[in-house]
Parts: structure tokens; sequence; C-alpha cells
């Protein structure tokens, strides 16, 4: 069996540069003309996609929010707290003026 030696690395990546220079010398490069054209098409595609898109995902969640499937309420906790390096004095003094709480409050839901 004979052993073949694989060329040099180099001598490889210059015959793969080669190859693909003389692959894109066969290659039919549009005109500007049907670039421009071809270009719009796709933007027209990609706008009327996202549009449909959009359209389809506020009509779902509307429906599914009028069925009642679905809502958005956030609701929020704020707590205060003392701190606990105060003495004992200032603490019963703090909790008469201020006592700690725990409020709720929800955000409007957004429509």
């Amino acid at each position: 069996m004979a052993d073949k030696k694989k060329p040099n690395i180099f001598k490889r990546i210059a015959q793969k540069f080669k190859e693909v220079r003389q692959e894109l010398k066969r290659v039919i490069w549009p005109t500007k003309e049907k670039l421009i054209q071809n270009s719009a098409v796709v933007l027209v595609v990609i706008a009327v996609c996202a549009i449909l898109l959009t359209a389809i995902g506020k009509g779902a969640g509307w429906i599914l929010e009028k069925v009642g499937f679905y809502k958005q309420n956030i609701e929020t906790t704020v707590t205060t707290t003392v701190p606990s390096d105060l003495s004992d004095a200032s603490i019963t003094d703090a909790s008469t003026e201020a006592p700690s709480e725990s409020t709720t409050e929800a955000a409007p839901s957004e429509t």
C-alpha cells in the first residue's frame, strides 16, 4: 500500500482559494436593477409578515383577555422595616410614631 502524503497546509489552503476563485468566476451576478428589485420584494414581504404577526398576537391577546383566561394584573408589595441597630428606647419611640407597614398596590393593567 502506497502512502500518500498530504501537501503542506499552506499549499492546501492556497488550492482552496484557487477553487473558490474559479467557482466565483462561474457565478452569474445580478444586475443593479435586478438586485434593487429583489431587495424591495424581500423588504415588502418582511414588513407584511411583521404586520400580520403583530395583528395575530394582539388579536389573540384581546380575545384571551375578553374570555378572562389572560389578565395582566401585576401586584407589587412594598415593605418598610426598622433598622435593628437602634436602642430599645428608640425602637419603642419609632414604633409608636411610625409603625412598619405592608402595603399592596396593584399597578393599572395595560390595555
